[in-house]
């Protein structure tokens, strides 16, 4: 390899200096961090529940957006700038190249810390509520064997006793009691829902049951659980749009906020790759 090679090599790869651009990405972190906190402070500093002046949640969101995004023009602005002057390169190209690596590297670093974070916080309560319900079951299983002895309560009569509150409701309607008659009704339901023969069966028994409970006539029975049908139908068809009205809204948000995401990192981008250029053009003045 001939002298002239080597030096060639060996001037591409100095053209990029990660030692700088790790510099430019701890400042670019630093000064986010501490414009971070001062925006905090403002925010906070302007609630006051006791006069009732704090700003509404619309205008705060957008005025938080607004401060996010000067932090971060001016955090990668610095950090562009200090990775391109710290690199020493004097070609404008470079400068860029490490303007734009700092602003990736800062970028893949904040979305590692904010998952990392988010996860650890989840899946630590979700572990603790875990190990709770487990702990708890197994004391509730072996307590109650041992409550039964010290009360003095043979097992076969627990099991007696289960048995009545699990006994058959009476088939006569006017022999039951309003609970019976709204657990029958309860049972009833989702035969009622699928329709069909079993649904006409099931919504008989529910009109002899009202008709038996409240003492009037078949006829005027049918007549009540048909309007709580249709009350029922229409209340689940205003659910179902309402659902999708806040679906179509919900997503339309996130588009939304997608886009103005999208918008916010490539102006990122920009500062620190003006910043990185800013630098070359002075040190070639």
């Amino acid at each position: 390899m001939t002298p002239f090679e080597e030096g060639a090599i060996a001037r591409a790869a100095r053209r990029v200096s990660w030692g700088a651009i790790f510099a430019g990405v701890v400042i670019a972190v630093a000064v986010q961090l501490v414009m971070g906190i001062l925006g905090t402070g403002i925010g906070l500093s302007m609630v006051d529940p006791v006069e009732g002046s704090t700003p509404g949640a619309t205008g705060f969101g957008i005025g938080a957006g607004l401060y996010w995004l000067i932090t971060t023009v001016v955090a990668l602005g610095a950090g562009g700038y200090a990775a391109a002057r710290v690199s020493g390169v004097t070609e404008r190209f470079d400068a860029l190249v490490h303007g734009l690596v700092v602003w990736g590297v800062t970028l893949i670093l904040t979305l590692y810390m904010l998952t990392s974070a988010v996860g650890g916080i989840i899946g630590g309560a979700f572990r603790t509520v875990g190990s709770v319900a487990g702990a708890a079951g197994s004391t509730v299983g072996a307590a109650a064997p041992r409550a039964a002895q010290l009360a003095g309560v043979d097992a076969g009569d627990v099991r007696q006793e289960a048995a009545k509150y699990l006994s058959d409701t009476p088939s006569d309607p006017a022999q039951m009691t309003p609970e019976q008659a709204q657990k029958e009704i309860a049972k009833q339901l989702p035969a009622m829902a699928r329709g069909g023969a079993d649904g006409a069966r099931a919504e008989s028994r529910v009109v002899d049951i009202v008709a038996a409970q409240r003492k009037i006539s078949r006829a005027d029975a049918q007549a009540q659980v048909n309007k709580a049908k249709a009350d029922f139908v229409q209340a689940k068809n205003e659910a179902v749009q309402s659902a999708k009205t806040a679906a179509d809204a919900a997503a339309g948000a996130a588009a939304k906020t997608s886009f103005l995401l999208v918008i916010a990192l490539l102006v990122g981008a920009g500062a620190s790759a003006f910043g990185a250029t800013s630098a070359t053009r002075r040190r070639l003045h």
